[in-house]
C-alpha cells in the first residue's frame, strides 16, 4: 500500500467510514489520533528506552523472565527456521527478553524487535504488543494494520499473559521483519503464541501461590486459600466456572460453585483413580479435577492502582494531576455533566476525549467549538455519545436556547464543556438552566508553569517528534523549563517543532529554540499562583525566578511577604 493510501484510509476511519479493516485495528487507529495525538504521516523510528530505564524494567521483571525462559526457548526452536523473532514484554510494553537470529541483529534493532524496545500503543501506535495491552486479547497486527509508516513491513502477533488476579503481567509477541502479504499467513503464529501462553499459564500463578492449594480442572485451575476461597485464577478457569462472564469469582468459596469442599481437595491429588477425580459444577457440568498441595511461603505481591484507558498516559509524576485524573476516571462512567476548566492550550479537549474513551464503547464523540455552533437542526442528527462544547463562555444566546432544547430531548447525549476562565464566571455568560446542565462536576487543569511533571512531558513530546533525533542540551532544557508558557502545551509543542527542524546536529541548543514572546514575561503573580509555581519547581528559587521573569531576591521577598514555607 502506498503511504498516501495508508494515511487516506486512516482519515476515512476517523470520519466513521467502513474501510473493511478489522474493527480492532480501526479502533486502535482512532485512539492513536484522538487520544495519543500521533501523526500517521511521520515515519517515526522504533522507540528504545535508555540503558538506565532498561535496567530498571529488567530488574523488575526478573521473576517473569526466569519463569518464562524455558517456554520461550522451546517456542523459538519451533520457529527459528522461519525467521520469526520472539519478544517478551512487561505490562508497560517494554521488551525485557528476546530470541532472534543474531545475523540480522542490526535490522532487528532498527525495527524495534530487540531488547529495550518500547511498544506501548501511545508511543508506537497500532502494533501487536501495544494493541494487545489495550484490548487484553491476542491480536495480529499485519503490515499496513500498523499505524506508523516505519512499522508497515512488520507482522506482529501478540498474546497477553495474566496473573492470578486477572491482571495483565506480560505480553508474548512473535514477529517477522518481512511477511507474506495475506494476513492469514500468520494464523500459525497466532496458534503458536496462544498455545504457548496457555501452556505457561501454570508457571506464573504457581510462582506466587505457594501457600494455597491449586485445584486443576480440565480447562485450567482456580487457586484457593486455606479456607477454600478463590484467590486467583487463569482466564481458562474463569471461562469454565463463569461462561457468560457475569459473576465476580474472586473471594467466593469453591463449594458455592461446585459439589466440592476444601476438605475434599486431598482426594484430588495424584494416586487417586481417575473416576474419583470428576468434579460436578452446580449447573450440572463436569470437570476432571486435580489438586496440588501447598508449597513454601510466598512473598506478598505489591498492588498498584492504574488509571483507566487514555487517562493513564495523560500526565506524568504530578500528584495534583494524578488526583484530578483519578476523579476523572470515576466521573467517566457516570451520566454526570462535567466542566473542564483551564487556560488555553492546557489539554482540555484531549482530557475530554480521554474521559469519553473510558465510557461505553461504540459511542460517538462530538466536539463543537462554541464560537461557531451549527444550526440546531444539524445537532438533532447527532449520534448517541458525548457532546463536548469547547469554550462554553462563547455560546451566543440563541445557541444556548437551541442547545438546552437539544439536551432536554436527547438523554443519550452526555454533556461535557470546557472554559478558558474561572468556572464561576460562567454563571454570567450562560443562562442559569443551561449552566446547571453543563457544570455538574468541575475539573481544573493546571497551566504548564504549575505542572510538576514538566520533565516527563518535555521528554514525551520530544520523543514523539523524533525518537532517535536530536536531544536537548542542558542549557536548552533549563531555558524551556524557565519560560512561563502562556500558550501552555500547545506553545511548547510548536517550540519543539521549530527546535527539531533547526537543529543541525544531535543536540538542540539555545540558538535552535524560538525566541520567547514578550507576553511570556508575566506580571507579579498573586499569592496562590506564586505558591503553585514554587511547588511545580520543587522550591528551587532560581528556577522559580526564571519562570516568573524576575530575580531571585524578588522571589524570596514575595515568599516572605506571603508567609509561604517549603514542605518538610
Amino acid at each position: 500500500m502506498l503511504d498516501r493510501d495508508h494515511v487516506t484510509e486512516i482519515d476515512r476511519v476517523l470520519r466513521g467510514q467502513d474501510t473493511g479493516r478489522d474493527w480492532l485495528v480501526s479502533a486502535s487507529w482512532r485512539r492513536c489520533v484522538e487520544s495519543y495525538g500521533l501523526d500517521p504521516t511521520r515515519p517515526d523510528p522504533a522507540h528504545i528506552v535508555t540503558d538506565a530505564e532498561f535496567r530498571e524494567h529488567r530488574e523488575q521483571s526478573e521473576r517473569l523472565i526466569a519463569t518464562a525462559r524455558s517456554g520461550l526457548q522451546s517456542l523459538f526452536r519451533q520457529v527459528a527456521g522461519q525467521n520469526y523473532v520472539l519478544l517478551l514484554t512487561n505490562a508497560q510494553g517494554v521488551c525485557v527478553d528476546f530470541f532472534g537470529d543474531r545475523r540480522f541483529e542490526d535490522d532487528l534493532r532498527m525495527a524495534g524487535l530487540y531488547l529495550g524496545s518500547h511498544w506501548s500503543e501511545d508511543l508506537a501506535g497500532t502494533c501487536g504488543v501495544g494493541s494487545c495491552i489495550v484490548t487484553g486479547d491476542a491480536i495480529t497486527i499485519h503490515q499496513d494494520d500498523h499505524f506508523g509508516l516505519a512499522h508497515m513491513p512488520l507482522s506482529c502477533t501478540a498474546a497477553p499473559i495474566y496473573d492470578t488476579k486477572g491482571e495483565l503481567s506480560a505480553v508474548l509477541d512473535i514477529s517477522l521483519l518481512r511477511a507474506p502479504s495475506p494476513k492469514t499467513s500468520q494464523n500459525l503464529a497466532m496458534s503458536l503464541v496462544t498455545a504457548s501462553v496457555r501452556r505457561g499459564g501454570m508457571a506464573n500463578p504457581m510462582a506466587v501461590t505457594r501457600r494455597g492449594r491449586v485445584g486443576r480442572g480440565s480447562t485450567r485451575p482456580p487457586f484457593l486459600d486455606g479456607s477454600g476461597r478463590i484467590v486467583g485464577m487463569t482466564t481458562g478457569a474463569r471461562r469454565a466456572l463463569d461462561p457468560d462472564g457475569s459473576a465476580s469469582l474472586i473471594g467466593r468459596r469453591i463449594d458455592e460453585l461446585m459439589e466440592l469442599t476444601v476438605d475434599d481437595l486431598p482426594d484430588l491429588m495424584r494416586g487417586r483413580p481417575t473416576e474419583e477425580r470428576v468434579l460436578r459444577l452446580k449447573d450440572g457440568r463436569g470437570l476432571f479435577g486435580h489438586a496440588i498441595a501447598p508449597q513454601s511461603a510466598r512473598t506478598p505481591r505489591r498492588q498498584t492502582g492504574e488509571l483507566p484507558g487514555a487517562l493513564g498516559s495523560f500526565a506524568g509524576p504530578d500528584p495534583a494531576l494524578q488526583r484530578l485524573l483519578t476523579q476523572a476516571g470515576r466521573l467517566a462512567v457516570t451520566q454526570l455533566p462535567l466542566l473542564i476548566a483551564g487556560e488555553t492550550g492546557t489539554g482540555k479537549h484531549r482530557l475530554a476525549r480521554a474521559i469519553h474513551l473510558c465510557g461505553p464503547q461504540g459511542r460517538a464523540f462530538h466536539a463543537l467549538r462554541c464560537t461557531a455552533l451549527p444550526e440546531a437542526g444539524s445537532l438533532a442528527e447527532l449520534a448517541p455519545g458525548t457532546l463536548f462544547l469547547n469554550g462554553a463562555e462563547d455560546l451566543a444566546p440563541q445557541a444556548q436556547d437551541a442547545l438546552l432544547a437539544l439536551l432536554d430531548r436527547r438523554s443519550d447525549l452526555r454533556g461535557r464543556a470546557s472554559t478558558r476562565g474561572d468556572p464561576g464566571t460562567l454563571t454570567a455568560a450562560l443562562r442559569e438552566d443551561l449552566y446547571y446542565r453543563l457544570a455538574g462536576a468541575t475539573l481544573s487543569l493546571p497551566p504548564l508553569r504549575h505542572r510538576a511533571d514538566f520533565d516527563w512531558l518535555l521528554d514525551r513530546l520530544l520523543r514523539r517528534r523524533s525518537a532517535d533525533g536530536p536531544q536537548l542540551s542542558t542549557a536548552a532544557k533549563a531555558e524551556l523549563k524557565a519560560r512561563s508558557w502562556p500558550g501552555n502545551i500547545r506553545e511548547l509543542e510548536r517550540a519543539l517543532d521549530v527546535a527539531v527542524t533547526l537543529a543541525e546536529g544531535p543536540v538542540i541548543d539555545l540558538p535552535d529554540l524560538p525566541r520567547a514572546p514578550a507576553a511570556a514575561l508575566p506580571a507579579p503573580p498573586p499569592e496562590a499562583d506564586l505558591e503553585a509555581t514554587l511547588i511545580a519547581c520543587g522550591w528551587n528559587m532560581s528556577q522559580v525566578a526564571r519562570r516568573l521573569g524576575v530575580n531571585r531576591s524578588t522571589v524570596l521577598r514575595r515568599v516572605r511577604k506571603a508567609g509561604l514555607t517549603p514542605p518538610e
